[in-house]
Order: structure tokens, then C-alpha cells, then sequence
């Protein structure tokens, strides 16, 4: 089992530890807005979880990737708990690259690999899209 820890500093933050002994820092408060909040961690968790997919996956096939963004938007519950509900990825790939294969990486990342989606996918919809930019631009 791995474990956590979340230990609070004061007002409406706390610093996390992970399994890994990485310390991130949170507040909770959106008004004093002096770290990331728990919710936008699991927005950047989700992105960062399906990049390590697509980066991988294009790897594989030996496409040319010079570059990704993925821009995760969502939309939360209106009442407690106010979970993610609909979630849209926009993929921005640069490189010399294959429409089919990007279109295949992403398609395997969150039907089949990214952890974080298939968690995710329990409470909200979730919907993707890519642009493939030309490469050096």
C-alpha cells in the first residue's frame, strides 16, 4: 500500500508528501490563491497522466513529437460534493506526425492507460479533441 501525508500549515493550507517523498504545496483558500487547490491538482493530475500515455505511445510507433500541450477545462457539481462532472481535453501536438497514430495514442491513453480518466470517468463525462501543429512553427 502506498501512502500520504497532509499535514497543515496554517489557514487553508497544507503541504502533501507522496509515496514518492515529493512535497506539493495546497491551499484550499481560492480567494487567497497561494497554491494549487485539491481540485485543479486533480485537473493537472489527468493531463500529466495522459501525456506520459501519448509521449509513450508515439515513442512506440516512432512518430516525431517536438512538442505537446494538453489543456484539461472542466466543470464541476453545483452542490457538494461538487465534483468534476464534464471534463474536455484539447490535445496540441507539434511534430512530424501521423493523424492515425495520434489519434490512436490518445484513444489507447483514455480508454486504456491513464489511471487518473478511468477514475475520473466514474463522475464525469469526458470528451478530447487534438490539433497537430506543423513541426518548427
Amino acid at each position: 500500500m502506498q501512502t500520504a501525508s497532509v499535514k497543515w500549515i496554517g489557514e487553508q493550507k497544507f503541504v502533501a508528501t507522496g509515496p514518492s517523498g515529493h512535497a506539493v504545496t495546497l491551499d484550499s483558500d481560492r480567494e487567497s490563491n497561494q497554491a494549487p487547490g485539491p481540485m485543479e491538482l486533480v485537473l493537472m493530475a489527468l493531463g500529466a497522466c495522459t501525456a506520459t500515455d501519448v509521449v509513450t505511445i508515439l515513442e512506440k510507433k516512432r512518430q516525431k513529437l517536438d512538442s505537446l500541450e494538453i489543456i484539461c477545462s472542466g466543470e464541476r457539481a453545483k452542490h457538494p460534493p461538487t465534483v468534476w462532472i464534464k471534463l474536455e481535453m484539447l490535445y496540441r501536438l507539434r511534430g512530424q506526425l501521423d493523424d492515425t497514430a495520434v489519434r490512436h495514442a490518445i484513444q489507447l491513453s483514455e480508454d486504456k492507460y491513464c489511471s487518473v480518466a478511468a477514475m475520473l470517468r466514474k463522475t464525469a463525462a469526458l470528451s478530447w479533441r487534438y490539433e497537430i501543429l506543423a513541426p518548427g512553427i
